[in-house]
């Protein structure tokens, strides 16, 4: 559920679709799968304009298998797109539903709509085990759940259908019906304008016995079909018939139009599943901006089970806050002038192997084919330097003896004793070659050195208010001594225009760098009991990439957008010469 994860509810109970909109897709895949707009100008700058559509699938099931004893089943579903040798790509993941059979999913999934491809998409359908219910759903491993069931078709099959709606029956091993699967596809809008809103209702029915409902919000867009798709949930409000959520924030592509109708339903939160309908209403994006202004309430009703009149309730809606913004992408930046400036540490320490032995990470070999580390740095550097305005670059090493016989956890990987930068991706590997010759491998690993030192960098740009944003890249066998002080650094750097991106080379157990990697919905805390503004840090294990799980562009830029777009909106920073938000 991605940025819609709030770590303080239990599972099951969190906002969805509605909290603050991932700036771009976090489970982009190769081949155009998902839309990563770094990713999409990377391509573009180099003359490949693929012909593609942006598409929204939202997801539903019906008749699902229980495999639960004591409840329902909690599914979750998962996209794939067939590869060309038949193997899968994960494209993304829904929400977890607790407790239903019949699911209907809020968080979408984007796909490239590609017209000169065959795209087959395979879906598969898991119940999630009760463990896992606060766990983000990128982290979770699908070996670990129940598989309820699979279907597949061609992308051009659902876009070529009038209501662009197809339903699919779930299998397994091609063997007995498991449930229906439906898929509804809709073009994605280009639109940047975002409705920040801040619900409460006032004298809710109670629907419990022995305490106060547990309400939320779920809101749905009526479309052409006349079917109503959810496309946002708060979270729950715990015993209270006066609830007061979070800001939703929902965007035109969620809303459609300021005059789209909107259902706005009010239900009691049951962990059985069976969530009992308060009341519901209607209004578009439109009439909330109208009911905020004229500080006036919408009563909610409840539907008659006799085709008769709606029941009017004494329950109420109330808008208390509306503010329509833009909200400004990352090319959106970058094309007004933004800069990011890429700065390089290499491991040096002795964990990485005697450079004179074969095995070793560091080896250079005569035969003129790259070691790890140069793969890492040629394969990575292409892609980061891209968005490196001057290609100069501050480079270091740590963990090495240099000739001085001091171990140093940050020195000029060039050599010098003044001025750290090389220039470009050739000068990297120079210094690198350069470095090997002159500095022994030694030890600890240390990273909070040229995090530091990276931080000290980035706060001087800071305090000249330079439009300029700091990528950190460490490549490293994984293996760090100083766990503590390294996340000590980096929640100090959160506050920073700076990302740390930790490419990992060799087949070392990379737990320590995941950890660092706040995938599992929980910032960094420090030794102090500080908690990192935001999430800075990226790994990237190079064994993936090697094997084709990832292409290299995808896994280094898939989470830099946003890395770098939640910097920028939590100070109100806008493109350079653009008006005020």
């Amino acid at each position: 559920m991605g940025n819609c994860l709030h770590g303080d509810v239990k599972g099951g109970k969190q906002a969805i679709g509605g909290v603050q909109q991932r700036p771009t897709s976090t489970t982009a895949v190769a081949n155009n799968a998902a839309l990563n707009d770094a990713v999409d100008f990377f391509f573009r700058s180099r003359g490949q304009y693929p012909l593609f559509s942006q598409i929204e699938l939202t997801l539903s099931a019906s008749n699902l298998i229980d495999c639960d004893i004591t409840s329902k089943s909690d599914p979750m579903a998962v996209m794939y797109l067939m590869k060309k040798d038949g193997k899968l790509e994960e494209i993304g993941r829904t929400e977890v539903i607790l407790n239903s059979l019949n699911p209907s999913w809020i968080e979408k999934i984007t796909v490239s709509f590609q017209f000169e491809v065959v795209q087959t998409l395979v879906f598969h359908v898991y119940d999630v085990d009760t463990r896992f219910h606060n766990a983000p759903v990128k982290t979770l491993k699908l070996k670990d759940q129940d598989f309820l069931g699979e279907a597949t078709c061609v992308l051009s099959e659902i876009m070529t259908r009038p209501n662009r709606t197809v339903s699919l029956s779930l299998t397994c091993n091609n063997n007995r019906h498991l449930g229906t699967l439906s898929v509804l596809a809709e073009e994605t809008t280009a639109s940047k304008t975002v409705a920040d809103i801040n619900f409460r209702c006032v004298n809710l029915d109670n629907k419990d016995l022995f305490s106060k409902s547990d309400p939320f919000l779920r809101i749905s867009r009526i479309v052409e079909s006349n079917a109503a798709v959810p496309i946002c949930r708060t979270e729950v409000v715990d015993n209270n018939l006066n609830p007061i959520w979070r800001p939703v924030c929902l965007t035109m592509q969620q809303f459609g139009s300021k005059d789209t109708p909107l259902v706005i339903e009010c239900f009691d939160f049951n962990t059985s599943g069976n969530h009992e309908l308060i009341g519901r209403t209607e209004k578009s994006v439109a009439e909330l901006e109208r009911l905020s202004l004229q500080k006036e309430a919408a009563n909610f009703v409840y539907p008659s089970l006799s085709h008769g009149r709606n029941k009017v309730l004494k329950g109420q809606l109330i808008v208390d806050r509306f503010v329509e913004k833009v909200q400004y992408s990352f090319l959106d930046y970058i094309s007004s002038g933004f800069e990011l400036n890429l700065m390089v540490a290499v491991d040096f320490t002795a964990s990485n192997g005697d450079p004179r032995t074969p095995s070793s990470l560091h080896y250079i070999d005569p035969s003129g084919r790259s070691n790890s580390y140069q793969q890492a740095i040629m394969e990575v550097g292409e892609v980061i330097q891209f968005y490196d305005s001057d290609k100069r670059f501050p480079a270091w090493g740590f963990g090495g003896r240099t000739s001085n016989g001091i171990v140093s956890h940050a020195f000029n990987l060039n050599g010098a004793s003044y001025g750290d930068e090389v220039v470009g991706v050739e000068g990297i590997m120079a210094a690198y070659a350069s470095a090997l010759r002159n500095v022994a491998l030694a030890g600890p690993t240390l990273f909070s050195h040229v995090v530091d030192k990276a931080a000290n960098i980035a706060s001087q740009s800071l305090s000249q208010n330079s439009p300029k944003y700091y990528v950190l890249l460490i490549i490293t066998d994984g293996v760090l001594t100083d766990m503590a002080g390294t996340v000590d650094a980096l929640v100090r750097a959160s506050d920073l225009p700076l990302s740390v991106l930790i490419v990992g080379v060799g087949n070392t157990d990379f737990k320590q760098m995941e950890m660092l990697d706040a995938d599992n919905g929980r910032r960094l805390e420090s030794s102090t009991g500080r908690i990192a503004t935001r999430d800075i840090v990226q790994f990237v294990p190079m064994k993936d990439i090697h094997s084709g799980q990832v292409s290299v562009v995808q896994a280094l830029l898939e989470e830099l957008p946003g890395q770098f777009l939640s910097y920028v909106r939590s100070r109100n920073i806008n493109p350079l010469g653009a008006p005020a938000i």
